[in-house]
């Protein structure tokens, strides 16, 4: 039994694979945004364009998509929280958090996504990225006469200071 890659802990014939081979329709918000992670996984761009609302196909970049797709090495997908979307719903939300490799660097994809269920079929409207919250240095300020925090012995001015 292989497990989709979507994370949700459920063997890909019973969760993604039927949807991304066209046999049936997401039924939920949640399960639409699982299935584009899993077609990210394999390339799929077609179902991606698919499921991408009708409205907002025009400005869809599908080779950019595919690159995309191919030189990204997927990590996991983390659903954080649903607002509606269920299968009475016509429209939900999904927060997510896709995270993924590019040319060696490790990143973090977090979107407040929006959906929207026409005729019966749900889409992909868009979303809203969600900048990661600033840090906050909380190691003592080193002044520019103290001792270097690397213990070389220097001034911190003289060394990491520099």
């Amino acid at each position: 039994m292989t497990m989709c890659g979507c994370g949700s802990g459920r063997a890909a014939g019973a969760c993604c694979a039927p949807l991304l081979a066209r046999e049936k329709q997401a039924a939920t918000a949640e399960a639409l945004m699982r299935s584009r992670y899993s077609a990210y996984l394999q390339g799929d761009v077609e179902y991606l364009h698919e499921t991408l609302h009708p409205e907002h196909r025009d400005d869809h970049d599908i080779e950019a998509t595919r690159r995309w797709a191919r030189e990204a090495g997927w990590e996991g997908l983390e659903v954080r929280s649903v607002e509606r979307g269920g299968e009475g719903d016509d429209e939900g939300v999904v927060e997510f958090v896709a995270r993924f490799h590019e040319k060696g660097v490790h990143r973090i994809h977090h979107e407040i996504a929006r959906f929207q269920r026409v005729e019966g079929v749900w889409y992909y409207v868009d979303g809203e990225f969600v900048a990661p919250k600033p840090r906050k240095h909380d190691a003592p300020k080193v002044g520019r006469n103290d001792p270097c925090p690397c213990g070389s012995g220097r001034k911190y001015k003289k060394c990491c200071g520099r």
